[in-house]
């Protein structure tokens, strides 16, 4: 079985190096009997997916250069919520390569716990996006009730603005001023400037 190893630390400062991690993956897949086809490296955090070595495996995994990836722990592999995680634990399903986290013997798409950890994953992510939507909404409401308005104006309204900050532009007044004039923030201001020109 053709095997690629994923390794991550987070900073390029010395301190940390993903030395340790290579080993004990290599030593692992030689136990296991799978050949190691490549090593892909990330010195950057894993609050997001992107990271130069984590897309170039993607990319080399879906064009199924590799049967299974191993990687030390699932933190090495995404530190940005379990949505992310299993997304791009589906994704690797899809294109038939197995995943394996070294540290977490029950992440192990060969084993008898796959299907599992994957409907775990998936109501932990759910549980995420839920959360994500409440959170939101009580902002929304929050800003309601303290007189804001979210979403976009309406084109027409755009358009009196607009005009209105050109107008008294024109008539000589600064951009902090017709900020206070109008209620808007100065940064809104020089873009409906640029709009109007």
């Amino acid at each position: 079985m053709k095997a690629a190893l994923y390794t991550r630390v987070s900073t390029d400062d010395g301190a940390q190096t993903t030395e340790n991690q290579k080993l004990q993956l290599s030593e692992f897949c030689a136990r296991m009997g799978w050949k190691i086809v490549k090593v892909y490296d990330d010195v950057k955090s894993g609050k997001n997916l992107d990271r130069p070595a984590f897309k170039e495996m993607m990319c080399a995994a879906s064009r199924r250069e590799f049967d299974v990836l191993v990687f030390w722990d699932l933190s090495r592999l995404s530190r940005s919520g379990a949505l992310d995680v299993l997304t791009v634990l589906q994704q690797l399903t899809g294109w038939g390569i197995a995943y394996r986290s070294y540290q977490e013997a029950y992440l192990d798409s060969l084993g008898p716990f796959a299907e599992v950890v994957i409907s775990l994953l998936a109501s932990i992510a759910k549980m995420e996006r839920e959360k994500m939507q409440e959170r939101t909404l009580a902002g929304l409401a929050r800003a309601r009730k303290s007189g804001r308005v979210g979403g976009r104006p309406k084109a027409s309204e755009n358009y009196k603005l607009v005009t209105a900050v050109a107008r008294l532009r024109a008539d000589g007044k600064s951009i902090r001023g017709i900020a206070q004039e109008l209620g808007i923030a100065a940064g809104t201001v020089l873009k409906l400037l640029k709009e109007a020109a």
